[in-house]
């Protein structure tokens, strides 16, 4: 190669992981041990390795060697990259996952979180089936325990006592209105709620009756999107997780009359069939995506 060509160094990975332990030993003779080869044939990749880089990696000490300020850049750059290597490697000598998996997702997060998992999924997993329900998520646990569902998301006040229970999130919750929207308080407050009996409607009724302040039921819907139509139209108040507060809807406080609120637990719940590949796969692809978003 001539030094003046302007071509770009052909990095082997082997190059790259002997100069990485030699560096992290600071000692060739200890690295060829490590590596199973000969001291020489370690000396000859190092210089393999620098002939082509065009820079000097190690200065010679009296019990070993010293990266240079060369070599110092490279190991920042060589690490990852043999990380990565690894990782693919990895991943294609695991046996592909195939199967089908059903899934629950409420649908206050069918638009936002659930194109990232499936995204994710699909990637890593492309011969698995998937099948999506967003819906009203108190009904998911019921669901699961039909068989019908193989992982759910769902929200709850409180973190049940089971192996199949993890916990994705804690968010608050609290009463909000749209912006602007006034409350006289010598009305009775009108709520918007869910239509059937669940935790949400049933905290927000004793929260306010608790408080003694009086309220009128004007709007009920099946899911969060009616709820929440519903207050950002100015029709009514309400009360939701606080990650799904609009631009246009603002925060009721204690000082507006409206008591506090419990947390909310956001659960992923894991069927009968939580051993498969497949579901596994996904309930792993789920929580890697909450994660991102804390």
């Amino acid at each position: 190669m001539n030094k003046n060509d302007g071509s770009i160094a052909n990095l082997d990975s082997e190059l790259l992981r002997s100069f990485i332990v030699v560096a992290r030993h600071g000692n060739v003779t200890h690295a060829a041990r490590v590596v199973h080869k000969t001291q020489s044939a370690v000396s000859v990749q190092i210089r393999q390795l620098e002939e082509r880089l065009r820079v000097k990696l190690f200065t010679r000490e009296a019990r070993g060697v010293k990266l240079t300020e060369a070599g110092e850049t490279l190991l920042q750059c060589a690490e990852p990259i043999v990380r990565q290597l690894d990782q693919v490697a990895a991943s294609f000598a695991r046996a592909p996952v195939t199967g089908a998996v059903r899934v629950g997702i409420p649908d206050e997060y069918g638009a936002t979180i659930l194109p990232d998992v499936l995204a994710a999924f699909a990637t890593q997993h492309p011969l698995a089936q998937v099948s999506v329900r967003c819906g009203f998520s108190v009904d998911f646990p019921d669901v699961v325990e039909k068989g019908q569902l193989d992982l759910a998301i769902y929200t709850s006040d409180h973190i049940p006592r089971s192996s199949g229970v993890t916990v994705l999130m804690e968010e608050e919750t609290v009463w909000t209105c749209r912006k602007g929207f006034s409350f006289s308080g010598e009305q009775p407050v009108p709520l918007a709620l869910f239509e059937r009996s669940c935790w949400w409607r049933d905290i927000a009724v004793s929260a306010l009756q608790d408080a003694g302040r009086s309220f009128r039921i004007a709007y009920s819907s099946d899911s969060v999107a009616g709820v929440k139509a519903a207050i950002s139209s100015g029709l009514a108040a309400g009360m939701i997780a606080r990650s799904t507060l609009e631009p246009g809807m603002q925060i009721l406080k204690p000082s507006d009359g409206f008591p506090g609120l419990p947390v909310s637990h956001l659960l992923l719940l894991r069927g009968d069939a939580a051993g498969s590949a497949a579901v596994e796969a996904m309930s792993e692809a789920i929580v890697s995506a909450f994660a991102a978003m804390a």
